[in-house]
């Protein structure tokens, strides 16, 4: 991970933190290339969360949006998630 992204995540822990009583509701956001290994892996990251997934293609088809509501345990977990994702070649983050 390079020093801006780990710099990211620290800012992220600290808002999430300031802002959250935990456990709470999540909204994750993600824009994926349409590829159905691609979007399945992000819907599986969340099995078992009992998470609220909703995906919306694009009007080109070209990228899907997947938004992903979840109750998460912590700041930490979230960004877990989060790290977890980036791994996923296309993926963007909101």
């Amino acid at each position: 991970m390079d020093k801006k992204t780990e710099e990211f995540y620290i800012r992220l822990k600290g808002e999430l933190e300031e802002s959250t009583q935990w456990p709470s509701n999540y909204l994750y956001k993600f824009i994926v290339p349409t590829n159905k290994e691609k979007i399945e892996k992000v819907e599986n990251a969340f099995d078992n969360l009992g998470a609220v997934i909703e995906t919306h293609t694009s009007k080109t088809g070209k990228y899907t949006s997947v938004s992903i509501q979840v109750i998460m345990n912590n700041a930490d977990h979230v960004i877990e998630k989060y790290k977890e994702l980036s791994t996923i070649e296309g993926i963007i983050s909101l």
